[in-house]
Parts: structure tokens; sequence; C-alpha cells
């Protein structure tokens, strides 16, 4: 997931190379046999109806929200619940949902009071009030699935303070409080249909306040029905059939036969250069907004010689993200220079400032300084998930820049393990450096800096022994670094917050833990008959917005 631009002999040759792949993929998608229609998913008779037939290749393991972490189950979890906040459409603001107010909160930042809306039924006719919000959220902690830790680790307890009212007290304080509530397993669920209790899950089904009802989940397919007795606006259409598919070709190739009304999650570069290029003549609408995804390198600081700061600088120093986003992209991201997403007004593109893109005299320099040259080379391995063929691509060019424009002063070695295995690792500090992106659990600029730079335990001599660079591969250790990611979080005045977050973004651009290298663009494609196709800030499509 990554591109540079030089000129040299030996990149030309490597962007002949993916020129002419990306040609024969394209020729091999396009004559494709058009694959069978999928047990229970739409049919191109369904599509003549009033109910949308989405095509995806994201795979739910759970919709149990409780459990649910994966962004398979929160795309189809954002039409089947409500949650106390959501976003208004269109922009990142935060706006009530099944709350009525934004919570008040307490002068100590520690305990928030959230009005609740009246009249609302569950799917299954059971009245939502706060016994019940305060069953699901204590649920979703309790019940230890895997998002369980976005509530434990901060809240103290929730209680029902009247019928309409819950009162939410923290262990300390926390400024992003309000949009961890409007993440996708916080919606409410039937207390009829479900249990407290450690494990306790129920994968298959969903009993929440949405303007959907499931109706249908298999391995295949997941049918929508809207729900008669919702509270607010009705959808547009008259339910949603997902169709998973099993590979990106297949979906590619089943949007352009019309099996589908809409394609979503995940199309690879090249089919999506494809539907862009040929929409007018194949009669399909394209849906592009920037994404919340953000691709990075992460240094283990505790291998040698990552151990030496120069040595991390000077690779900042070699990347190119915009050769990145040109050769493997496809222009289908943006080159990122923090952590934080552009689209958060906090975002201040560090790595830009300090290190450029391709600032080869400095990373030369540095690599010098500290004792490397063509007859003693860095050698650093570069490793990455097989089944992510971005990040093999990146992995390469990486190589190649590396040997043309360094002359020899860094050997990067690319390693591929499987998925499971390579995330196992990561965490344990077996490599020296890996290709990773991050999927946000809540929209706020926290989320982008408190998993990756703090640590519970450690010492700048041992780096972080417990905590969340540790689980993230980098194992950093900044005392300075912890000081302000709490001084963030407790803070609620939006400026002086900002400003907090500036002085995180420096520090880490000085102690380079981690390389941010792109941020995503999101795409979707849609009959052109289709309404209200549009993606959101959050990377959601709100599907009871569209109409056939």
């Amino acid at each position: 997931m990554k591109k540079f631009s030089v000129s040299s002999k030996q990149l030309g040759y490597l962007a002949k190379f993916f020129g002419l792949f990306c040609v024969c993929l394209i020729l091999v998608i396009s004559c494709g046999r058009r694959p069978n229609a999928v047990s229970g998913g739409s049919s191109s008779a369904n599509n003549n109806s009033d109910r949308l037939s989405v095509g995806t290749t994201l795979k739910p393991r759970t919709l149990d929200p409780a459990d649910a972490y994966e962004l398979a189950a929160s795309n189809v979890l954002y039409s089947l619940g409500d949650r106390l906040y959501t976003y208004k459409l269109g922009t990142d603001q935060l706006v009530p949902q099944l709350a009525t107010a934004l919570p008040k909160v307490s002068a100590d930042g520690l305990t928030y009071v959230i009005p609740l809306r009246q009249g609302v039924v569950f799917h299954d006719g059971t009245p939502f009030n706060a016994e019940a919000m305060v069953f699901s959220l204590e649920r979703f902690m309790k019940n230890g699935g895997k998002p369980s830790n976005l509530l434990t680790d901060i809240v103290e307890s929730v209680k029902a303070s009247g019928p309409y009212e819950v009162t939410i007290k923290l262990k300390n304080p926390f400024a992003a409080f309000p949009a961890i509530l409007a993440f996708a397993g916080m919606c409410p669920v039937s207390p009829k249909a479900y249990q407290i209790g450690e494990g306790k899950f129920t994968p298959t089904k969903f009993v929440g306040t949405g303007p959907y009802k499931l109706v249908e989940f298999t391995p295949t397919s997941i049918r929508l029905e809207v729900f008669d007795k919702y509270w607010g606006q009705k959808p547009a259409n008259k339910g949603i059939d997902f169709q998973v598919l099993t590979s990106s070709a297949n979906l590619y190739n089943t949007f352009r036969t019309g099996t589908v009304d809409i394609a979503s999650q995940t199309l690879d570069p090249v089919q999506i250069s494809s539907l862009q290029q040929n929409a007018k003549s194949g009669g399909w609408q394209v849906s592009e907004a920037k994404g919340n995804v953000i691709s990075y390198m992460v240094l283990n600081t505790q291998q040698k010689p990552l151990d030496n700061v120069e040595i991390r600088q000077a690779i900042a120093s070699l990347i190119n993200r915009k050769l990145i986003i040109e050769r493997v992209l496809r222009n289908q991201g943006e080159p990122a220079y923090s952590m934080i997403p552009n689209t958060f007004s906090v975002s201040i593109p560090v790595y830009q400032k300090v290190y450029g893109d391709g600032n080869i005299a400095k990373a030369k320099e540095l690599l010098t300084k500290a004792g490397f040259s063509k007859e003693n080379p860095l050698k650093l391995e570069v490793w990455y998930p097989i089944g992510s063929a971005v990040r093999q691509q990146v992995a390469a060019l990486l190589k190649e820049y590396a040997l043309q424009e360094l002359d020899g002063m860094v050997q990067i070695q690319p390693q591929a393990v499987e998925s499971a295995t390579f995330f196992a690792n990561i965490r344990k500090g077996v490599y020296q450096s890996a290709l990773v992106d991050w999927y946000p659990d809540f929209s706020d600029a926290d989320n982008y800096i408190q998993p990756f730079l703090s640590c519970a335990k450690g010492s700048p001599t041992t780096g972080c022994q417990q905590g969340a660079s540790q689980s993230q591969g980098s194992f950093y250790y900044s005392d300075r670094m912890n000081q302000l990611i709490q001084q963030q979080r407790r803070e609620q005045n939006p400026e002086k917050r900002k400003q907090i977050f500036a002085e995180i973004q420096k520090l880490m651009a000085q102690d380079v833990p981690l390389i941010p290298l792109w941020q995503s663009k999101d795409f979707a494609f849609a009959k052109q008959g289709l309404q209200g196709v549009k993606i959101d800030p959050i990377q959601q499509l709100p599907f009871w917005e569209i109409k056939k």
C-alpha cells in the first residue's frame, strides 16, 4: 500500500513491469466468466425491485455487537442498529441519535449524563429505555468480546439515573468519550433477546432499534428488511441484500454484469481504475471520498540497529510517498505525513516538514554518521502479511528504490508471512519493521495516537514492556509522550487539545517509532439509476438514503 517517484533506469523497468502486470490483470478480469448466483443472495430479477443488492468481499464473522470488531460487521451494524450518538450525514459532526442531546459532563470530566429518546422499540417489540441501554453497555463490557476494552479500559460504572436517562462514570477523564459511543457496536440490543455473561454471544442474529431488521444471515448472504416500527425516517428502499463474494475479481465481475446494484469493499487498485475509466460507457456511477485508514511502517525501537534514532530518521528520510501513490496505489490514496489523517483539523504534516519525500541526501548523511556504507550496508527486513498484494508491491518498490538511490548503503529485504503469524509476531518483537494499516475504532484523533504511542510499563532503556506501543510492535517508550497523551485525553477545550496534539506529532516525528505512508481513499460503484449513493466521512454508505 505505497508508492514513490524517481528517475532511475531500474525503477523505470519496475514501472513498466507493474504497468504490464496491471493491463494483463484487467484483461483477465474482464474476460472472466460471470459468477454463479450465490444461494440466498440477490438475483438480477431482485435488482428490478425496490430492494438494494450490495456486493462485497467482506464476510462478517458475527453480528453480535458485543463481539463484532471487524469492518465487515460494522458495515452491516451501521444499518441495523442505532447508537446514542452518530454523525450528521455528510460530515464528521457528532449528533444525538438515541440520545436527545450531547452529554452533560461534570467539571472533573468523569461523569456523563445522557438523556434518552422516548417512544423507541426494539425489533422484537421490547421498549427501549434507560434500563435497556444500561443492559447493552454492561453486556458489551462483561461478555468479553473483541471490542470490550473500548469501554472496560475507561468506564467505571453505567447506571439508569431515570427512566430515560443514563449516567456513565469514567475511571479517568477522556474528552473523546462521546465519539466512542458512536462506535457501531455500541448500539443497544433487546434485553429479551440477549444475555450477559462471559462468552454469551449470538453471532447470527440481531435485535436492535435501527431502520432495518435482520431476517437472514448466512456465509454468503445477509438480508435486511425495513423495520415498520422504526422511530425515525423510514428508508428510501424496501430492504438490503448483501451478497458476500469470495474475491475482488468476483465482485468486479458481479457488478459489471449487473447482478448487484452496488459494489463496495473491496476492489483492488487495478479494478477500481477500470471501473472509473469505464463508468460512462458501462452505465454506472462512482462515489469517492477521503478515507480514514492509515497505512504505515512500524519500526522496532528495541532491535538493533533501529534502537539508534538516527537510523530510524534515515529510513523516514528515504521514504518517497508520492512514488508509492503513483506506482502502487494508482493515485487511489494520498500521502500521509502524520499518523492522524488530514481529515482531522489537528493533523499536522510533520513528516513532510522534517523529512520530505525521498530526501536521499539526508538519508545518506545519517547513515554515514551511524557507520553504514556500500561496503557495510544497513540490512532492513520489511515484513508484511502474505495476502496483501499492495504491501508486497510496496516492499518490492522500497527495495528497488533504496538500491538505486542509496548506492547499496541500504539493503531492504521484503519478507512475507501468513496473516495470523504476522500480527502475533509483531507484538512479540520478532520483526525489525513491518507494513501495517490501521482502521480506527472511533472518529477522534486520539485513536491514531494512544493505541500506538502510549506505554503502561517500561523505561527509556528497556522500551515498552507492557502497553499499546508494545502490542503494535514499536516498543516505543517516552515519559513525555505518555504525559502528552494523558493531557489531551483530559482536556475538554478543543483549542488547547489541538495544541497538545501538535506537540505529540512533533515528538513522534523526532523519535520515529512509526512512519506514516498513505491514507486511503474509499470508493463505491453503483448503477446509474440509484439516487443518494454517497460515502460518509466516517467511511460508511448510509444505505437507508439510497433510492432506486
